[in-house]
């Protein structure tokens, strides 16, 4: 689902928010991005969209489903957090200013913000589809998946490749370590498998080019 559709489908002025979806294009253009940019949002609003239908969501919350998705990066500094603090500011302001009901924009807004950490109660269906889908990226082709690695490193080309190598080793291997990766059922049939290779391949690929890792 579109943004505009999204947003007139929660009640919102049809005109303000393709406004918005201007900046917001605007905004996912900047040069520092190489992975979160438009295309990371748009393969993110598809593949939540497949897993609201899926799990039988309203046209309301596969609204907020589509709302969260396109505008959960919309602000990226490299800043874990804060960014996604910032993005959802961005969608409140932008949704005010559309008309959104209040409940509907808090709704929005704490969707975004759970992807901080990626968690949100188990029965939450919306946070399911979006979280799944954010990830989704892990569970890709290895030459995909080697784009979106590539990506990530660029995007923090402030650090140095030791100080990368050390933090993404940790994350990978906290990531390998969880007992399961995605939330849904759905998801783990069509990502996980795929998803556990590309990763144990890309930590073998840093653990061999550490000095320090025997």
């Amino acid at each position: 689902m579109g943004w505009t559709t999204a947003v007139t489908r929660l009640g919102g002025d049809h005109q303000i928010a393709a406004v918005a979806w201007n900046d917001l294009e605007t905004r996912y253009a900047e040069p520092h991005r190489r992975y979160h940019d438009l295309r990371h949002a748009t393969a993110v609003a598809h593949d939540s969209g497949a897993l609201a239908v899926a799990f039988g969501l309203s046209a309301r919350e596969r609204a907020l489903v589509a709302i969260a998705a396109w505008t959960h990066d919309v602000v990226y500094d490299a800043r874990p957090g804060e960014d996604e603090q910032a993005s959802a500011a961005w969608t409140r302001a932008e949704l005010t200013n559309a008309g959104v009901p209040e409940a509907d924009i808090a709704r929005a807004e704490g969707l975004i913000l759970a992807t901080i950490d990626h968690s949100a109660p188990e029965d939450d269906l919306l946070a399911t589809a979006l979280l799944d889908a954010d990830l989704a990226v892990l569970g890709a082709s290895p030459e995909v998946y080697e784009e979106y690695a590539s990506g990530v490193r660029a995007e923090y080309s402030i650090y140095s490749d030791e100080d990368w190598r050390a933090g993404r080793t940790t994350v990978l291997e906290n990531l390998l370590a969880r007992p399961r990766l995605y939330r849904s059922d759905i998801a783990r049939a069509r990502w996980e498998g795929k998803a556990r290779e590309n990763l144990a391949t890309e930590l073998t690929r840093w653990r061999d080019t550490d000095p320090h890792h025997r």
